[in-house]
């Protein structure tokens, strides 16, 4: 055991052949430096809002401190219940059809690992969440990427994802709007695929953490339509649109059974989610939709504000239709995207994820977050323009 080769034989090689994650790898380097601009990682830089923080305060001064049902506690699955059935038309029984866990990422890899045998290949596209891929390999599944571009705005549609079936494709997974790209799928593209999901008799699983923070339009889900809802496992949370990232809590929706599935591996890894952030989320779903909507207009005039300064510099880029992050395109300037964003950090300061992070087709990009003050968001935009300013002329001029 004190030869580091042998001891590195007792690590699983589906674990130990996995990379760090991309962003995480990044960030490790903009930690040792001062001054940075950081358009980088995917937190919304509002503070909870108050009445949330004070009710987490309150639990604590009662001396609620202990464990909950595993499932989560009821009244907060009953007010959740309601909100879904009020905001996307979908009704799920808070008795047994919801599962509170901590964060999307938990109730993700319980979806997967309730669902999964070794070798089900499970359909998702790029560019992604970083945590995707990993996570259905880490559940002995076989990830299936579908490419998407930013020539058609990074969309998603029935065909695309027909192309990648096969005899063992087990489920869809979806993530609208979309982290790295900003990208929504329309309503057309939507119900398609979710009627190619009926006709195969495939699981669909959608992460909708950002589905609050949709600006032209309105957010769908997707199984609040026709023959949707008991095949689907609605993820979401309250990081990004409540600004609750700190309080880690999230929770599944979905048919008993499947509910049922993921509930037996959370109560034997997990057992419950904190009950401070639960009584926290329960607070949050009081006036939500005043609470979001102030977060979600300084959203959208930074969105547009970091659109336009790139497509003024000549950097193409797609509008985001939804979430906080802009996903430019800047192959042209003859660098790699993590030279890009080792070079940007290094001459002027600003951090931004490289595109490669979000699978091999978000090569050529990087991941800006304007999930940061207006102020920095236009000087680090100052930075960015000073910065490609300087490799026009030498490498496309």
């Amino acid at each position: 055991m004190s030869d580091s080769k042998s001891v590195r034989n007792y690590v699983a090689s589906h674990v130990r052949d996995m990379p760090p994650s991309g962003i995480r790898d990044f960030f490790e380097i903009v930690s040792t430096m001062k001054d940075v601009i950081s358009l980088g990682i995917g937190e919304p830089d509002f503070v909870t809002p108050w009445h949330v923080r004070e009710a987490a305060i309150y639990s604590l001064e009662r001396g609620m401190t202990s464990y909950t049902s595993n499932l989560g506690l009821l009244k907060l699955r009953q007010a959740i219940a309601e909100y879904l059935h009020r905001t996307y038309n979908v009704f799920y029984r808070p008795e047994n059809e919801i599962l509170i866990t901590v964060g999307v990422s938990e109730a993700l890899d319980l979806a997967l690992r309730a669902i999964l045998e070794p070798g089900d290949e499970v359909i998702y596209h790029e560019p992604c969440y970083v945590s995707y891929n990993p996570i259905i390999t880490f559940a002995h599944g076989k990830p299936v990427a579908i490419q998407t571009t930013q020539e058609t705005g990074f969309r998603l549609n029935r065909a695309m994802v027909e192309e990648k079936l096969t005899d063992r494709t087990k489920a869809i997974m979806l993530n609208f709007p979309n982290n790295p790209t900003g990208a929504a799928l329309d309503l057309d593209d939507l119900r398609e695929i979710g009627e190619l999901a009926v006709e195969r008799d495939l699981i669909v699983i959608t992460d909708d953490i950002y589905g609050e923070l949709t600006y032209d339009g309105r957010h769908t889900a997707i199984s609040s339509l026709p023959g949707l809802r008991d095949r689907t496992i609605y993820l979401h949370g309250f990081s990004k649109a409540w600004a609750m990232t700190g309080f880690r809590l999230g929770f599944a929706a979905g048919p008993a059974q499947l509910v049922g599935a993921m509930m037996k591996i959370h109560q034997y890894t997990m057992l419950c989610a904190p009950i401070t952030s639960q009584e926290a989320a329960l607070e949050a779903l009081k006036q939500p939709e005043s609470d979001i909507e102030e977060m979600k207009a300084e959203y959208k005039q930074r969105r547009n504000f970091i659109y336009r300064s790139f497509e003024d510099m000549g950097v193409p880029c797609v509008k985001p239709k939804g979430a906080f992050y802009a996903f430019p395109r800047i192959d042209k300037f003859g660098l790699t995207s993590k030279e890009f964003a080792l070079k940007l950090l290094d001459e002027e300061n600003v951090a931004v994820v490289p595109g490669s992070a979000f699978g091999a087709c978000g090569e050529g990009h990087v991941r800006c977050s304007y999930a940061t003050g207006m102020e920095e968001l236009k000087e680090a935009m100052t930075r960015i323009q000073r910065f490609i300013q300087r490799r026009v002329p030498a490498e496309v001029g």
